[in-house]
């Protein structure tokens, strides 16, 4: 989920820096560094309203600024357990790829349906043998995390595992075609159809 919050962080102005606009570049010194970095269990993925906190202190050694910031900050929060919807982008030997917001997670083939589970390496498809469903690239899904592993240096290598083998996930064609089955109108329609006698045969 996206969440704003305020965070105050220290940000190195480096000494060519110095000499420009100092609010303008502070806002952008904030954004280079901040976006797209783990904070705890979700990433940073916006910087706004950046204000300077204090003076800024001299390293012996380091000709840059360190100065305390004050921000706000979009931040994507990962949960383990939350329902996320997204759309598939990559399709593998092992399953499938999803992405949700600015991340990915892994769709293992064992997580996929409930269904064995046929590869189609040509057209990246996961193919059911029973049902003969399949997911491929650019597919919606509606999965569920259940394992969440942050990578701090390399957010976009962290291991974040999903489900779609409950009730209410899949891909939501198969959703939307479950819940019309539901609906009074699909049961009478089924039902009428059910006791409509069979026509008689030409004599």
């Amino acid at each position: 989920m996206y969440l704003m919050t305020e965070r105050e962080d220290v940000i190195r102005i480096p000494p060519e820096k110095l000499g420009e606009e100092f609010e303008d570049t502070l806002a952008a010194l904030t954004q280079q560094t901040m976006e797209g970095r783990v904070v705890g269990d979700g990433m940073v993925v916006l910087t706004t309203n950046v204000e300077p906190v204090g003076t800024g202190r001299i390293v012996h050694g380091d000709g840059a600024v360190y100065q305390n910031v004050r921000y706000n900050a979009l931040v994507f929060k990962i949960e383990n357990l939350e329902i996320v919807e997204g759309s598939v982008c990559e399709v593998l030997k092992f399953g499938a790829f999803v992405r949700f917001g600015p991340l990915d997670g892994l769709l293992h083939i064992s997580q996929v349906m409930d269904d064995h589970i046929d590869i189609d390496e040509g057209s990246q498809r996961l193919i059911g043998k029973e049902t003969k469903r399949d997911v491929k690239i650019e597919y919606k899904v509606r999965s569920r995390i259940v394992s969440v592993s942050m990578n701090e240096r390399s957010p976009r290598d962290s291991k974040i595992g999903l489900t779609m083998r409950q009730p209410g996930l899949g891909r939501l064609e198969w959703l939307d075609d479950a819940r019309k089955r539901k609906e009074p109108g699909a049961k009478k329609e089924k039902a009428e159809k059910k006791d409509k006698p069979a026509k008689e045969g030409k004599k």
